[in-house]
Formats: structure tokens, sequence, C-alpha cells
């Protein structure tokens, strides 16, 4: 029977299946993708969001399940096993002293002997011989007390991260038991009223938001009294957070709606469909906006961020249309971070502080102004678009940029920063 075959299909779809292997090839790659971007581009902030990005789906690739429900445990999965990890491994130190000693706890103390020596003699070894000493200095980092409380630090951060990751692989926790749907759903009396005002509302903004399109700068000024990059910018902001609380709605709409008839699954398709597309157009507006504002004020890298933000929040509509079509929506969770991350790995790809000095130097060239002590605020990713620019400009830009610069010991290596040298 359909309604038969669709309650089982229903409980597979909420059941915590355990991650492939496939899945955490994915993620571990992505991770490491992630993390490669440090190496190419020299902007800090975009290294940092990278690194961030990283963990989560490091943390994906050690555990992850497939429902919605274990999503938001998953993302943080390896941080939060930890404060269970050092007690685990701690009571696994206290059975192995007992035991009989194993060839692997053999290799770890003779591992920690050889670090215990050369931390010991290296030093007094460099000290002892200038031409030793020259030699080590290209291998080994110097050590000074910021920098070592530094290196402690981040071997913490890695160590306990490792230990998580290590806890959560040898016993993962058990899958939660298969839901059911929830006892209290929502009749199609109770969600059509709402949906269907919202996609009404929806329309009439799309219809006036064509009407300002083709009415141009004249009609703005006419009925809002200000100019057109004024009235993009006054409405990028709002439109941004209705596309992300329509979001919601649909998707608590989609998850709690009963679909137990023909009918009810009828009305879900389409009523959701048309407010999912009328939502499109308003991200479609959300970004039109924004980019009509950087054209008349200028690109940053900030206006650049939420752009790509609002970008992505329009992959995650058509990612609903999918799920809407199928009445399924258990994987988008999953598949909502996993675009985040591709997005978040295109930008990189793009050089994005490279693209707003690009797109300021066009405007630039057309007349406007350029405000050079921004640019060279950048990192040196924004040198390679300098040289359409004449060369007093140019140096105005490139000095305080080429004066930040340090040398970068092997471990620190960035490609950007060499090439700028």
């Amino acid at each position: 029977m359909p309604g038969a075959k669709s309650a089982a299909a229903d409980a597979t779809d909420v059941a915590d299946v355990p991650v492939a292997g496939r899945d955490r090839l994915w993620w571990g790659a992505v991770a490491l993708a992630l993390l490669g971007v440090g190496a190419v581009r020299a902007a800090g902030w975009l290294f940092v969001l990278c690194v961030l990005a990283a963990g989560v789906a490091g943390s994906l690739a050690v555990l992850g399940r497939r429902s919605s429900r274990g999503i938001a445990h998953d993302v943080l999965a390896v941080p939060l096993a930890t404060f269970g990890a050092v007690p685990w491994a701690f009571s696994g130190l206290r059975e192995s002293g007992s035991a009989r000693v194993s060839g692997l706890r053999r290799y770890g103390v003779s591992v920690a002997a050889t670090v215990g020596v050369l931390v010991v003699f290296v030093p007094l070894l460099g000290g002892a011989d200038a031409t030793f000493a020259e030699l080590l200095s290209g291998v080994v980092p110097s050590v000074d007390p910021a920098g070592t409380w530094q290196w402690l630090g981040l071997f913490g951060v890695v160590a306990v991260g490792a230990l998580g990751a290590l806890y959560l692989l040898a016993g993962p926790p058990a899958p939660a038991p298969a839901g059911q749907r929830p006892a209290r759903q929502w009749s199609r009396s109770e969600w059509v009223l709402p949906v269907s005002a919202l996609t009404l509302l929806f329309a009439v903004f799309v219809g006036a938001q064509f009407v300002a399109l083709f009415g141009g700068d004249d009609y703005v000024q006419r009925t809002a009294g200000l100019t057109y990059a004024e009235y993009a910018r006054s409405g990028f902001w709002q439109l941004s957070v209705v596309s992300i609380l329509t979001l919601a709605v649909i998707l608590a709409v989609l998850h709690w709606a009963t679909q137990e008839s023909a009918a009810d699954r009828r009305w879900l398709r389409v009523l959701l469909s048309a407010a999912s597309v009328l939502a499109l157009v308003i991200v479609g507006s959300a970004l039109a906006r924004m980019w009509t504002y950087q054209q008349a004020y200028g690109f940053t890298v900030l206006r650049l961020l939420v752009e790509v933000c609002e970008l992505w929040v329009g992959l995650v509509y058509v990612l609903v249309l999918v799920a809407i079509a199928g009445l399924r929506w258990r994987w988008m969770p999953r598949a909502a971070i996993g675009t985040a991350l591709g997005t978040l790995l295109a930008l990189a790809l793009l050089n994005p502080e490279r693209l707003v000095a690009e797109r300021n130097i066009d405007r630039w060239a057309t007349g406007e102004r350029l405000d050079s002590y921004y640019l060279s605020t950048l990192s040196p990713d924004v040198l390679p678009a300098l040289t359409r620019l004449p060369a007093p400009l140019r140096t105005d830009i490139e000095d305080p940029i080429l004066d930040r610069l340090d040398d970068d010991p092997w471990w620190s290596w960035n490609f950007a920063r060499s090439t700028a040298r």
C-alpha cells in the first residue's frame, strides 16, 4: 500500500544511519582542502574561516549520522567528545599499567625518550658550535617565551582534538533509535492559510521589485525619495533576514505538516514550491541590491562576504525545492553544510581580496574615487591586481603591504607572501 510504503520510507529516513566510508573520505578531503588555503592565500580572515570550517568537516568525517537531529551534535562532535575522552584515556592508561607491557607502549616510551634527548642536547650542541647553530636555525624554530606558549597552546588544542576523534572512532555513541513523526502534526487547515498569505505577500513584493527595476532611478526617487544606490543599501539587510526566516518557515512546515492524504501532499508541494521560488527571487533582489550599492560606493571584503552568504542561502533554496519535490528533508542539513564549505572553498579559489581590488580599480578607471588606504590594509593577495594602476598610486598601496611582510619560517610558508617578496 502507498501509505505503508511511505511510512516505512519515513522511518528509514529518520533513523540515524552511520556515515558510509565514502562520506568520511569526502568530509576528510574537504577539511584538508580548507586547511590548504593557508598555504595559498595570505588573507588572515579567510584562513580563520577556513580553519573553523575544516573543524566542522573533520568532525563530520570522524562521526556523523544522516538524520537532521544528529547534525547539530555531529558538527561539534570532536570538541564535545573531549569531555569523555580525557577520562577514557586515563582509564585506559590505568588498565594498561596493570597488564603486560604491549609493543605499542614500548614504542611510545621509545619515541618519548628520543624527543627528550633531542630537546636537551640540540640546544646544547647549537650553543657550542656556531656553524652547527646556523645549520639548526634553518630548520628549528627560535624559542622565545611568547612563541613557546603559542606552540604549547596549539599543541594542546590539536592533542585534545585528536584525543576526541580517537574516542569517537574507538567507541562511537550508539545510533539513536528510529524515531517516529511527532505525535502532534499540523493539519492542512493550520498551515495553509499562513503559508498562502506569505506567498501572496511575496508575489506582491516581487511585482513591486520589477516595477522599481524597470522604473530605474527616477521612479525610486519619486516614490521613496532615495537614489537607486541608497535604495539598494536600505533593502539588502531586510531582504537577507526575510530570506532566512522564510527558509525556517518552509522547513518547519515540511517537517511538521501532515502528509497522510494525497491532497495534503499536493498542497505541500504547490504552496511550498511557490513560496520557495518567490523567496529565490527575493534572494536575487538582495544580491542585485548589494551589487548596485558596491558599484556606487565601492567594494569591500565585508560586503563581498555578506553577498557570498546570501548566494549560499539561494543555493539552499534550490536544495529546498528538491526536498519539497520528494517531501523528504532529513538529508538537507548535511547537504547545506556541504554547500557552505564548498562555497567557502570557491571563495578562496576566486581570491576574494584580489577580486575586491580589481572591482575597485574598474570603478577608478571609469572616473570614480579609489580608496587606496583601504586597499593598502589588505593582504599581499591584492598585489597582482595593482599592475593596472600608475606607478605613484600603485606604490602608495604596495609599500604598506610589503612593509608588513616578515620572513616566513618553513612551517608557515605561504605562496602569496612568497611571491610578493
